[in-house]
């Protein structure tokens, strides 16, 4: 016989038959404003099963024959050219979860990847073997223990005193291993996890108004959840109060916004479950202090609540059982508190008591949107201004992440992004087929990086390397905008034209005029740019690694890009030129700064003393000693060293597998040569091979301490012009360009090459000299077909339309133009020719 709830504060949900005539009316409403709602689950499994009878009835009206909302409970808010359908209503206390994709903890996320999620697997297993260990270890202790106070008459006291000691540390071993495995793990992670990959959820193949994660298993969503919480937890540090003594004392006064989510969770039996929630876009940490009062774990709330956890009075406890449906969760929560509160030995500091100004709270729900693929960026945006009004300070790398995310959207907003990438990128093959959505959801690392591809040229091969190249410098150019130059000093006072860019940067960090551009200025913006390069990256160093790498000319005029591609870059420097191995290192640096073991970091030591606090290395320096050395290092520091050394960079954040030595050893850190195997760091995916003097591989990791020895701090200042990047290109340019065999000396005074060295350098470029040629030659003739094909297909629609010819003056002048460039075209031929023969005497 079924027993009549107790009444009290904490309310009970309302019937499917309710919840069927608040989907009808989302429906209507949505279908009447012209907006997409949310797929019919999430409003029946996720919205109603988390509101009373009452309430639905207070937000369901009639007209006209069709259920609608009620006017005073649903507005149409507007985010920039998007609309967004909000539902204002009182939700049970514990039915919001946390959202994984909070911006204030942005910055404990990595970048996701199915190598990334094996990783995470991995971590579980590892996770769990350890706690295995460590069990199986405290019952080894004690069973020392127990022998070691036995009777020592005992015949058999040695024997076994032994066996038990062999016991224990045979289990401390496997202890101590699983320990350095989950270490490792985490180090191959970057001590973060990936982050949760959400798009819009569909139905019948049309996107809705809700949200859906990727399929993943119980124990990864468990993880996920738990560990999106205490990141959460520690973010919320900084709050200059309790937060959950202040929702018992007074309640929750201000409305959140929540959005419908959905799980997809893969069983242990096979079986998948579709699990629809609501999770806080805005006020993330009240949606978790309320769960905390509540007496209530995020990840139950998300993957399934034990039966355990809300068993009735008068059930017995099912261990196996989890509930999936939140009425049936949230019911049970509310009947337990009701009763509890009902009798007066409660004690006050059990949920019924503190929860009790939490039971229902004001909510604000999205129920529909005007482009459901472009939800997710919307809401992030809303969290991201909320914040940024907020009194609650964030971590330095979250607060600067949501700068740049309203920087690019900034761009946008004003039409110039696509204009921005289109000079920044001069031999893109596809700038008019750029999805912007999907380069802004790529730059601000909240999708993938393939939406970059048509940034690249036509012979550009698009892999990781590539794409993460085209987003660095994409984000180069949106923080560090080119200005036009200034004119010529004419006496007169002029305001100087700063083009259509930097208005919208100065607009959008609210910075002073260009005139007043002073070195405070600078580092602020180098920061912006290191914490939005670091999102592209799975280990993330200190952002600070950074400072310095920007001066008052690239605040001011401009950040001044190579425009070349990486693939020419890397032929340039093979073929022996020096600006672009300069250009190179640039595009190298933040890939320095962010491995698993960084080559570059923030400013340390003392320039007062190197015995005090260490030699001072600032990231400048680093980088201008890495750039001299092509040119101006010592003759270990080979050319084959340098450009093995390049390529090894750009790829490490793109490998899934530990380094193998090639003979076959454990490799081992440069620094860590004479520490002991346990002290060592683990060997983990991303790690950089040190490279011998022909470029090959050796058993040594490359580390602080072998690029402080191989490029110490002197080198950089062995060019004219100080340690800037831009300086020491300069002066690497004019030494090599100067070689030649009768010289005595380079541009810096120091003894020229010997004769032979010089020739082998030349033979080793060549080849790539030549595919430099060879891919200039393909995109000159690439380019002289898509003239000939348009002109074609003029001429065909003049023919058709009966148009009238161009006049004659401005047909006369494209043919000089075409008759000039025909003949560069027969005397570069000619030098080809001649070239020909001049191999055969090489």
């Amino acid at each position: 016989m079924a027993s009549k709830r107790p009444a009290g504060v904490y309310p009970y949900i309302g019937t499917t038959t309710y919840a069927e005539r608040l989907a009808d009316a989302v429906e209507n409403t949505c279908e009447m404003q012209g907006l997409f709602p949310p797929p019919r689950a999430a409003i029946i499994e996720g919205l109603a099963t988390a509101l009373g009878d009452t309430e639905i009835k207070k937000l369901v009206m009639t007209s006209r024959g069709k259920r609608i909302l009620n006017p005073t409970a649903s507005r149409v808010v507007q985010s920039g050219t998007e609309q967004v359908l909000l539902l204002n209503c009182d939700v049970h206390g514990a039915a919001v979860a946390p959202w994984d994709l909070n911006d204030r903890t942005v910055s404990s996320w990595s970048p996701p990847s199915p190598e990334a999620r094996q990783r995470v697997a991995d971590l579980i297993a590892a996770e769990m073997a350890l706690d295995t260990a460590e069990k199986a270890r405290k019952i080894a202790d004690k069973e020392r223990e127990t022998r070691r106070r036995a009777p020592s008459g005992d015949p058999h006291y040695a024997t076994a005193l032994a066996a038990a000691e062999v016991k224990l540390a045979e289990a401390t071993r496997q202890m101590r291993e699983a320990e350095r495995r989950r270490t490792a793990l985490l180090s191959g992670l970057g001590n973060r996890r990936p982050r949760p990959v959400v798009r819009a959820a569909e139905e019948t193949g049309q996107p809705m108004a809700a949200l859906t994660v990727a399929e993943q298993s119980y124990q990864e969503a468990v993880h996920i959840q738990r560990y999106a919480a205490e990141q959460l937890r520690r973010s919320g540090k900084t709050r200059g109060y309790d937060l959950a003594e202040s929702l018992v004392a007074a309640g929750q006064l201000s409305r959140g916004m929540s959005v419908l989510q959905q799980w997809q969770i893969r069983n242990d039996d096979g079986s998948l479950s579709q699990i629809w929630r609501m999770v806080a876009v805005t006020a993330n940490n009240r949606a978790l202090a309320r769960l905390d009062v509540f007496d209530v774990r995020p990840e139950h709330m998300i993957a399934g609540m034990p039966q355990p956890l809300v068993a009735l009075s008068h059930e017995a406890k099912d261990p196996g059982l989890l509930f999936l449906n939140q009425r049936e969760v949230l019911n049970r929560i509310s009947q337990r508190l009701n009763e509890a509160d009902a009798l007066e030995e409660t004690d006050p500091d059990h949920p019924a008591r503190r929860a009790a100004k939490i039971a229902t709270v004001p909510m604000e729900i999205v129920v529909g949107c005007s482009k459901p693929a472009a939800l997710e960026h919307v809401l992030r945006g809303l969290n991201v201004n909320d914040h940024l009004r907020g009194i609650q300070p964030y971590d330095e790398d979250a607060r600067l992440i949501a700068l740049f995310a309203t920087l690019v959207d900034a761009y946008a907003v004003e039409g110039r992004l696509a204009d921005l990438l289109a000079d920044t990128f001069p031999t893109a093959q596809g700038i008019d087929l750029l999805d912007l959505d999907g380069v802004r959801n790529a730059l601000t690392a909240n999708g993938p990086l393939d939406p970059l591809a048509a940034l690249l040229p036509v012979d550009e091969k698009v892999s990781p390397v590539t794409l993460r190249d085209a987003a660095i410098r994409a984000i180069t150019a949106l923080v560090f905008p080119e200005v036009p130059p200034a004119v010529a000093h004419t006496g007169r006072r002029k305001v100087r034209d700063t083009g259509v860019f930097w208005p919208i940067v100065r607009a959008s960090l609210q910075e002073p005029a260009i005139s007043q551009t002073k070195a405070a200025t600078a580092e602020a913006r180098t920061r912006l740019w290191s914490a939005a390069v670091a999102q592209l990256f799975l280990h993330r160093a200190n952002i600070l690694a950074a400072l310095g790498l920007f001066t008052v000319t690239d605040a001011k005029e401009g950040s001044r890009q190579d425009p070349r591609p990486l693939k020419e870059l890397l032929l340039g420097a093979e073929a022996g030129d020096p600006t672009a191995w300069a250009a190179l290192v640039r595009r190298m640096a933040p890939a320095l700064i962010h491995a698993p073991e960084p080559l570059v970091t923030p400013g340390q030591g003392s320039e007062a003393g190197a015995g005090r606090k260490g030699v001072r290395r600032t990231p400048a320096n680093a980088l201008a000693a890495l750039t001299v050395a092509y040119s101006e290092a010592p003759s270990i520091v080979s050319r084959p060293l340098l450009l093995a050394f390049a390529r090894s960079v750009l790829e490490h954040p793109d490998a899934t597998v530990p380094p193998q030595a090639p003979d076959g050893s454990q490799p081992v850190c440069y620094g860590e040569l004479q520490l002991g195997e346990e002290s060592r760091s683990p060997i983990v995916p991303g790690m950089i091979l040190i490279p011998d003097t022909d470029g090959e591989p050796t058993h040594l990791v490359a580390d602080k301490a072998w690029f402080d020895t191989l490029f110490p701090p002197d080198l950089a200042r062995t060019t004219v012009g100080g340690s800037g990047a831009s300086g020491t290109a300069s002066g690497s340019a004019g030494s090599d360009t100067g070689d030649t065999a009768g010289d005595t000396t380079t541009a810096n005074g120091q003894a020229s090459s010997d004769p032979r060295d010089r020739l082998h350098a030349i033979r080793q470029g060549t080849p790539a000299r030549i595919e430099l040629a060879e891919g200039s030659y393909q995109r000159a003739g690439d380019a002289a077909r898509n003239l000939k094909a348009d002109f074609q297909e003029a001429i065909e629609l003049r023919t058709l339309l009966g148009e009238d010819p161009l006049p004659a003056e401005e047909r006369i002048q494209w043919m000089e133009r075409l008759a000039a460039l025909r003949e560069a075209a027969q005397n570069s031929a000619t030098e080809l020719v001649e070239v020909e023969a001049l191999i055969l005497k090489v």
